[in-house]
Order: structure tokens, then sequence, then C-alpha cells
């Protein structure tokens, strides 16, 4: 007798950069929605902020406690995250490991005089290299969960990353 082998979803294990300060909430609801409730994904995020201006000790800390291991870094991008320098370090990290990023706008995201949303240089070139992925807030659990292996597969292209922006030493203005 041939058994069909059944096809289990995949549930990655997603590592969650966002500005701690301004968008808390916005990271709880979209934890709370995609992994809790659709369990779209295990969420691996930082639990406590790693206290330290060392540029490297953070990010060895992240990428040895937190995005090792994980599938993808989501990127939450609202009205200040490009100013953040742990998010830009997250995002040096992932890109480091060659890990999968993506970024999602947030409505309350900052825009230019174009009417773009303003994002973290380092996650912008990525995208722009075909490397990351992007996609506006969403809280459709499929198009989330096709975004992050659009994110995965993208990854495999290592040669898109663009690794190469001076970390930021401290959060802009």
């Amino acid at each position: 007798m041939l058994y069909e082998s059944l096809r289990i979803p995949t549930k990655r294990k997603v590592f969650i950069s966002y500005h701690h300060k301004n968008d808390q909430g916005w990271f709880n609801e979209f934890s709370r929605r995609f992994s809790d409730v659709h369990e779209v994904f295990c969420d691996k995020s930082l639990d406590n902020c790693i206290r330290s201006d060392d540029p490297e000790y953070v990010s060895r800390r992240i990428r040895e406690d937190y995005i090792v291991g994980s599938s993808v870094t989501i990127v939450l991008c609202g009205a200040e995250t490009w100013k953040r320098k742990y998010v830009d370090w997250e995002i040096y990290s992932t890109l480091h490991h060659q890990h999968a990023l993506l970024g999602l706008g947030l409505p309350t995201a900052g825009k230019n005089e174009r009417g773009e949303i303003i994002v973290p240089d380092r996650l912008v070139a990525n995208v722009n290299s075909g490397y990351a992925h992007w996609i506006h807030w969403t809280n459709d659990p499929s198009i989330l969960k096709q975004a992050i292996e659009t994110a995965i597969t993208r990854s495999v292209q290592t040669r898109f990353v663009d690794n190469s922006f001076q970390k930021m030493a401290r959060n802009l203005a």
C-alpha cells in the first residue's frame, strides 16, 4: 500500500526588529496575531534590550542569541525606525549571517516628500538589490506567510547582500 505523505506547512522562526519605544504596541499586535493566533511563525525576538553602546558586543549577542537559528528577520518600520542604531545593528547581524530579511511598513511610518516610506538605509539598499523583500502592513496571514517565503527564497542570492554601510554609532535625532 502506498501512502502519500502529508505536506505540513513550515512554521518559520522569526526575529522581529523594531523601535521599542514607539512601536511596542504594533509589535505586540503583530506577534499576537501572527505568532499566537494564526501560528504563521515562532517569535524569536529579544525579550529584553541588550544594554551596551558597544556595537560589536550588541551585534554578537543579537547574532548568537537571537538571529542564529531564525529563518528570517522582519523589520517593523514605523515613524522613527530608520533612526534607531539597534535596528541597524540587527539588520547588520542578519545580513552578516545571510539570513532572510523582510521589511514591513507600519501604518505609522514616516514618509518623504515623494510619499515613500522612510526606512533604514541598510534595509532599503537590500530591498533595492533584490536580496530583501518589502511589504506594507497586512492583517492577512496568507499574505505574511507568502512574504516570509519570498524573503527566504531571495536570501539564497547572497551576492546581492549589501552590508557596506558603517554601523550607526548613535541614534539619529
